[in-house]
């Protein structure tokens, strides 16, 4: 039995409404970036990982209602860490009657052995996976690479960026690898955290955790998103404002010059599009702080 199973009717009307929430994100992202084109094959990466679950669930059902064709493969790498249950993966994947394909490398040695002793090796890990899904990729005959990553691993990336690497970049919902030859697509990049683990709960998927290092966590990661959780609690609708500002940029207003020429920039005799606009105070909604008894009271009524 399943917690679906479980559910009353009012909770089976709200997993309803979750459940096509995610799908109509996600296939608004395909939409948009563009992402799925009639005759693709979608090597869809399988962590074990509530993002990577939810992500193929989704992508089966819209290979179902899309007006194209396209292909799925599921794809995992067994890193070969010690204790993996290896099995998981595959009865699950059987039992949905997935194609998929397990790929063994031992990268966990590799990692252990580069890495010091107490050192983050979610890097390095990361480098090697990512070169190994890309051959895979090319052996499979892919030609898109679907990963997992949501609307708040975006906005924890950017701030990331900004706060440790003084730069203004995030994870773009699409992009080409280094080489040119893989097309790299987020399709959960419009789907909030909080929604694929609500589902993944419900859905009572198998998940396998990353304990290559010991459940280790990117310590500047987590304190982001934690950042972006108490923002999220204290000032409704932020995290979605924050989610559109990537989609509205204004190179202008900015201080990039090799974005805009700001050395070429002239006056002229006709009104000039976004101009000294720019130094008027941004149209804020005003949203009341809620106070802890409130929040309390709201999830007490919920």
């Amino acid at each position: 039995m399943t917690p679906l199973d479980e559910l009353s009717a009012k909770q089976k009307y709200s997993f309803n409404k979750l459940q096509k929430r995610l799908r109509r994100c996600a296939g608004k992202a395909i939409e948009d970036f563009n992402m799925i084109e009639h005759g693709d094959k979608v090597m869809v990466c399988l962590s074990g990982g509530k993002d990577s679950y939810a992500m193929l669930d989704i992508l089966r059902y819209l290979q179902k209602v899309a007006p194209i064709r396209f292909d799925l493969v599921a794809v995992n790498l067994d890193q070969k860490q010690p204790g993996f249950p290896a099995h998981v993966l595959p009865e699950y994947l059987d039992s949905q009657g997935v194609d998929y394909q397990i790929v063994n490398e031992d990268t966990y040695s590799i990692v252990k052995e580069k890495v010091p002793e107490g050192k983050t090796t979610c890097s390095l890990c990361s480098r090697l996976r990512r070169g190994i899904l890309y051959r895979t990729a090319t052996e499979l005959g892919a030609t898109k690479i679907a990963l997992g990553h949501h609307r708040d691993d975006m906005l924890e990336t950017l701030f990331l960026n900004m706060f440790y690497g003084g730069k203004l970049k995030s994870m773009p919902p699409k992009l080409v690898s280094d080489d040119g030859k893989q097309m790299v697509i987020r399709p959960l990049a419009y789907c909030a955290e909080k929604d694929i683990a609500r589902y993944a709960e419900l859905m009572a998927f198998p998940i396998i955790p990353c304990n290559l290092c010991g459940s280790q966590e990117n310590l500047q990661r987590k304190v982001i998103k934690q950042m972006l959780q108490q923002w999220d609690k204290q000032h409704p609708g932020r995290i979605e404002n924050m989610a559109r500002a990537l989609q509205s940029v204004t190179p202008s207003h900015l201080a990039d010059p090799n974005l805009f020429d700001f050395v070429g920039l002239k006056t002229q005799d006709q009104p000039y599009e976004g101009g000294d606009i720019g130094f008027d105070q941004p149209e804020v909604e005003s949203q009341p702080q809620r106070d802890e008894a409130q929040r309390l009271q709201i999830v007490q009524l919920t």
